[in-house]
């Protein structure tokens, strides 16, 4: 399989590096390979070269050194530079017999010296930048391998031509998968630092090994997350004008077993039109369609950008047909009539109606339904020799609204059956068999999926996914349907009081939000004057403590009457003050500072 990966051993990425911390720069010294250079990064800019000479070092302030495993980037702010790498990674399993890795724990390096010749204005505001920069040390299901492109799946890797194969990694990966992108550009005009160059991919790794009679299998799944369109769950809706969608994930599972490997691929995403569900305290806020004349148009760019990648699609829309969630599939369902169904067929399947909370063995009437898909556009697969024998040449697309909860026991449904198929057509599983018949590769199924399933949902609401037992144990339990109530209430804190700041240091982090040295200083970190003061803390305490000075005057009001009044003024007062939380609960909440509606202006009160 090598011959498939790997390309010329002098493009290998360094795997540990001695990271040295002079007072003007850092010097980045390879440690396992032989270099002829060092990358030197200056500490005022965050400027970047090569140096043959390692710097002499200082016998009274000698620097001090530490090991690092790779670079992530660098980040400009407004006037500082700052170098991001990873300090701790973990070996998660293999892909195609290379190391995976994850990202333990990363560092934020301060090149920012040329500060101290900064205005106190431009101090404050950079401070502000930072403070949200260092929160990206705590992002989640970061995943990168030194050897092989983990961007790409296996069909992808398989057909790639012998002139890419020995291109260094960041040059052939799929950038809309890598999670680093943004921060590797100021790398990328650098000459000769391919060594450097990281990339690396938010999603999910996940593997397991199990044995079906004397046999030996290894399955693999493999989540990379787009970042065309990256964020939190409510503050990234549907689709942006160029048909890019939130939370669009391409989840790859892979067999492998004797030589003979096989991969499905199946992606899920947001609706792919323009709508907006901005929190506003409520427990379900309103969904807002916007510019619903361009639907078509963004529906349109998005499938035939599906079709580029993937082949035929099959979007299967899991979303309720009644309520404000019906609207949304109402959309869906009559733009998808004006394509033609030979290459992109639209089924609905109303989830919540016909599963319920329990009886998700029904998805066996969705399975029905794109079975023949399934089997026309099948999977690739190599044979024990290495060589293609069969290509997948279409896609299964699976949204709910969230794609999240649903999507990830729809998802695993479709997954299981496809490794049964495959299982069969390698003669490991007989005419009847299914996975559930191996005690073994059952439970591992499960466990593989449920952790594919917490993984995004993390990255996406902040909270492992609801359902999650189902897909971890084949059931609905107790201890399920209650940690799906406690994360029920932790997405709607964390989407109301948490979320907008993390989106700013999402904005941040992908180039979504470029700081620059021209911009009004004042327009992006300065809100209106009720923003600035509104306290949701406050204001809840205001109520609540009207409503308890309302009963203890009425519990006097029988012994004097002017009590009573004062009770009406306090309870008067407490409604008022709701009433008026209830009309402007956007204002209360957490909202990113960078982030733009899809109607072209931030989202107003």
């Amino acid at each position: 399989m090598d011959h498939i990966i790997k390309g010329d051993q002098e493009r290998m990425l360094y795997e540990r590096l001695a990271l040295w911390q002079f007072p003007d720069k850092y010097v980045l010294e390879a440690i396992d390979v032989a270099s002829n250079s060092c990358l030197s990064i200056s500490r005022y800019d965050g400027s970047s070269s090569l140096i043959a000479k390692f710097p002499k070092c200082s016998t009274t302030c000698p620097p001090s050194v530490c090991t690092i495993f790779g670079v992530i980037g660098m980040l400009k702010l407004l006037v500082g530079s700052y170098l991001l790498v990873i300090t701790k990674r973990e070996c998660v399993g293999s892909y195609l017999g290379h190391a995976i890795y994850k990202v333990s724990g990363m560092q934020i390096l301060q090149c920012n010296n040329c500060l101290n010749n900064s205005s106190a204005e431009q101090k404050k505001i950079e401070a502000e930048f930072s403070i949200l920069l260092d929160t990206a040390q705590g992002t989640p299901g970061l995943y990168f391998s030194y050897d092989v492109h983990l961007t790409l799946c296996f069909q992808k890797l398989y057909q790639m031509s012998v002139e890419r194969k020995i291109q260094p990694l960041w040059r052939e990966a799929n950038l809309r998968f890598v999670w680093n992108s943004y921060m590797l550009e100021a790398l990328i005009d650098k000459e000769n630092l391919d060594s450097y160059m990281l990339p690396i991919i938010q999603g999910s790794f996940q593997t397991f090994q199990a044995t079906i009679g004397s046999q030996i299998i290894n399955v693999t799944l493999i989540a990379r997350r787009c970042m065309m369109r990256a964020g939190t769950r409510m503050w990234r809706r549907g689709a942006d004008s160029q048909g890019n969608v939130a939370n669009f994930v391409e989840s790859e599972q892979i067999l492998q077993t004797n030589g003979f490997i096989a991969s499905f691929v199946q992606v899920c995403g947001s609706m792919p039109f323009l709508w907006e569900q901005i929190v506003d305290l409520t427990y379900k806020p309103k969904f807002e369609i916007v510019r619903p004349d361009d639907a078509s148009q963004v529906m349109e760019r998005h499938l035939l950008d599906l079709k580029r990648t993937y082949g035929s699609v099959v979007a299967v829309d899991i979303a309720n047909k009644h309520g404000s969630e019906g609207c949304l599939s109402e959309i869906f369902a009559n733009v998808m009539q004006s394509f033609p169904n030979d290459v992109f067929r639209y089924i609905h399947f109303d989830f919540d109606k016909i599963c319920g909370h329990i009886q998700f063995e029904r998805l066996s009437i969705l399975y029905r339904q794109i079975e023949d898909f399934l089997n026309k556009h099948g999977y690739f697969r190599t044979n024990d020799n290495g060589l293609k024998v069969a290509l997948q040449t279409g896609i299964v697309r699976t949204n709910c609204v969230d794609c999240l909860d649903r999507t990830n026991v729809t998802q695993s449904m479709i997954g299981r059956k496809m490794l049964e198929s495959q299982l069969r057509r390698i003669g490991l599983f007989g005419p009847d068999d299914t996975i559930s018949v191996y005690p073994d590769l059952d439970a591992n199924y499960k466990i593989l999926w449920a952790n594919h399933g917490d993984a995004i949902s993390i990255q996406y609401s902040g909270t492992p996914a609801l359902k999650g037992d189902f897909v971890r144990y084949g059931t609905r339990t107790f201890q399920g349907i209650a940690n799906d109530g406690w994360n029920a209430i932790a997405r709607y804190y964390l989407n109301n009081f948490a979320d907008g700041t993390k989106q700013d240091t999402i904005d941040l982090l992908q180039g979504h939000y470029i700081v620059s040295a021209n911009q009004d200083l004042n327009s992006s970190t300065k809100a209106g004057v009720l923003e600035t003061n509104a306290s949701f803390r406050s204001t809840l305490a205001l109520v609540l403590c009207g409503i308890i000075f309302a009963y203890l005057f009425l519990q006097q009001a029988q012994n004097n009457s002017s009590d009573l009044f004062l009770s009406l003024i306090w309870a008067g007062s407490s409604l008022g003050i709701a009433a008026f939380l209830r009309v402007n609960g956007r204002v209360f909440t957490n909202r990113p500072r960078f982030h733009k509606s899809q109607k072209g202006t931030t989202p107003s009160p």
